[in-house]
């Protein structure tokens, strides 16, 4: 059984709704995400290293109520076999926490899925557009609940990338309202002592 602060973490990480939340709220008129390409001949190897979180657009009601709380988060990536390794780092009440994920791989390169937790279908995730140097554009998709994140290799991201992912966010449906920025100072290193929440075990 998860512990309070740790499933929390990983609402802030997934950006789903609460089940009583979904049931009040109509299907979300999105692009699914199977309509979402991966980026043309992704190079796993390529995309591996240190990605840091710029901003994520979604609906999701905790970012609506939350964003100010929002703490810097990065991701290392690693190739493992077919998947990636993905391990995300961020605070949580001034606290450090790492976790250890598994993104499976599936029949379309850039496309993979994390395993969810008991009867959970899990989450589907592709990568959408990245040029690996500079930036990287994934989308989530958890049920009903749809976000896009992007991601750079450093701070400050250049105007064209932020554009890039703007028009992303609207041809997904979604509308600028909906983008939330993260904080681009404050990341955990690994002189820190992380709380682990290992996934990829439990």
């Amino acid at each position: 059984m998860l512990l309070p602060r740790t499933a929390l973490l990983l609402t802030l990480l997934l950006v789903p709704g609460t089940a009583a939340q979904r049931q009040k709220k109509p299907a979300l008129p999105l692009v699914p995400i199977d309509k979402i390409h991966p980026q043309a001949n992704f190079d796993p190897n390529q995309f591996s290293g240190t990605w840091l979180l710029v901003a994520v657009a979604s609906k999701c009601s905790h970012l609506l109520e939350s964003s100010h709380r929002s703490e810097a988060t990065s991701m290392q990536v690693a190739v493992s076999g077919p998947a990636l390794s993905v391990n995300t780092s961020r605070k949580l009440d001034g606290i450090c926490w790492q976790i250890k994920q598994k993104y499976g791989s599936t029949k379309l390169q850039g496309r993979y899925h994390l395993q969810g937790q008991r009867r959970s279908k899990g989450v589907e995730v592709v990568v959408a557009d990245t040029d690996y140097h500079q930036y990287a554009i994934l989308y989530y998709q958890k049920a009903q609940q749809f976000s896009i994140k992007l991601y750079a290799r450093s701070f400050p991201v250049i105007d064209d990338v932020l554009s890039k992912y703007e028009q992303h966010v609207t041809d997904a449906t979604l509308s600028e309202d909906f983008i939330f920025y993260f904080p681009t100072y404050g990341f955990c290193d690994f002189s820190h002592d992380f709380q682990v929440l290992d996934e990829v075990k439990s």
